[in-house]
């Protein structure tokens, strides 16, 4: 089992280039196998969980081919459907792999997924998306090791999704995008990972309104034989970004992040200032560049009438859930106190027992919430990878302590982040695979 080695203490300074969102790239890749024809995605960022879905769609019967040698781009087609039953071994370490249920219902009409896994962050339910898709006229049977969707066809139906779940959205919008009529969507997810989907579904002719809103109008085409090949590009990793900020403001250095989407940055911007972090953005050919100066002074902002300041996650355009772990860490080095709370899922904090190993002030007031009390040093420590977002809050942890830091199970981390340590390396890190 491969671990990272870290010694802590030196500045990340320099220029780094942001990977295609993680999010996006999964249901998009899932929503190519509705076409028949050969579509072209770029951006697609080489990680563990996108090496894993290729597989299984090939599986199924994709062919997909790297664009001039570089499999960022692929050329992707699916003539014909192999199988309706997906692969348990390579789905059950994969929670993206539940947005295969919309597309391979729409294409072929039946689909057995068994259970999927990913991060052990507390119960992931998925009722949500098997309500939207029995609402659209799909039969649903429950087995012990999975579920089994049938329809004769799709049609168009008025759908209350039970909570705003991002995948829940997309199998959603994916299967009415090929059944008769329109269907419309309330309480709709809006990340911009949603809305990339969205986009690539309109680019093969799908009329979608409501694109960033949560009520979406989706006229569906009636059949996927009716959908035309297209391109995409995969949008910046906002989760990246917010982890590679983290780690510049936390080592003192100074980080240029190339090719940003600031609106994606708007409620990620507010809550870190309140830790004292600011950065600036940058035009540059018609891109956007964000530049964080160095030796940021670190403080966190009171409420008014010097309140202790709460950091919570909600549905966008609220601060995401995949980055409380990344502003948790960040709190730990910053003047003062704040409470985080993580109202999504039931273990995602239970990696702090770590960070206070290391020196952090947490006290964890229950599965949700965690008082931070800052500045902390911290020191190097033995740890293991918990999950993606928990394990690259370690990494920033290890990066910013003192002495050195071995972490353990680090494929969680490869699962999310491409080729972490190389580019970490190219800032200046002190970070080796062994």
């Amino acid at each position: 089992m491969q671990e990272f080695i870290i010694e802590g203490g030196v500045p990340l300074s320099g220029t780094i280039t942001v990977q295609g969102n993680k999010n996006e790239a999964l249901p998009i890749l899932c929503a190519c196998l509705m076409n028949k024809g050969k579509q072209r995605i770029h951006n697609i960022p080489q990680i563990e969980d996108i090496k894993n879905l290729q597989k299984i769609l090939e599986y199924i019967g994709g062919t997909i081919l790297p664009v001039d040698g570089d499999a960022h781009s692929i050329d992707i087609s699916f003539e014909r459907l192999k199988t309706d039953e997906l692969p348990a071994d390579l789905v059950s370490p994969l929670r993206g792999s539940v947005t295969l249920l919309g597309p391979m219902l729409a294409r072929n009409r039946k689909v057995f997924l068994p259970r999927p896994g990913g991060d052990k962050i507390g119960r992931r339910r998925i009722d949500t998306h098997l309500h939207a898709l029995t609402e659209l006229g799909a039969t649903l049977e429950i087995f012990n090791d999975g579920y089994l969707l049938q329809a004769d066809k799709l049609t168009g139906a008025h759908i209350l999704l039970d909570e705003a779940s991002v995948t829940g959205t997309e199998n959603a919008v994916m299967a009415a995008a090929v059944a008769e009529g329109v269907t419309i969507i309330e309480n709709a997810a809006s990340e911009p990972h949603v809305q990339g989907v969205c986009r690539f579904l309109v680019a093969q002719g799908v009329r979608i309104e409501g694109i960033g809103s949560n009520v979406l109008t989706i006229h569906g085409v009636g059949s996927y034989e009716n959908l035309k090949p297209a391109e995409h590009t995969i949008g910046p990793d906002y989760l990246e970004i917010g982890s590679f900020i983290s780690m510049a403001a936390l080592t003192g250095g100074e980080l240029t992040i190339e090719n940003v989407e600031p609106n994606d940055l708007r409620m990620i911007r507010l809550i870190f200032q309140r830790l004292g972090i600011r950065w600036e953005y940058r035009e540059q050919n018609g891109k956007t560049d964000l530049h964080l100066p160095k030796d940021q002074s670190l403080e966190t902002e009171t409420d008014v009438h010097g309140e202790i300041p709460k950091i919570d996650d909600a549905p966008w355009p609220m601060f995401p859930a995949d980055l409380i772990s990344i502003v948790l860490v960040t709190a730990t080095r910053a003047k003062g106190t704040v409470l985080v709370h993580e109202k999504l899922f039931e273990s995602r904090l239970f990696f702090v027992d770590k960070l206070i190993g290391m020196g952090a002030k947490i006290v964890l007031c229950d599965p949700h919430r965690a008082v931070v009390i800052g500045p902390s040093t911290l020191y190097g420590a033995t740890m293991s990878s918990p999950d993606i977002r928990a394990g690259m809050a370690l990494v920033i942890a290890a990066l910013a302590a003192e002495g050195k830091s071995r972490i353990q199970n680090i494929l969680q981390i490869d699962r999310g982040y491409e080729n972490i340590d190389d580019r970490l390396k190219k800032l200046g890190a002190r970070i080796s695979r062994v």
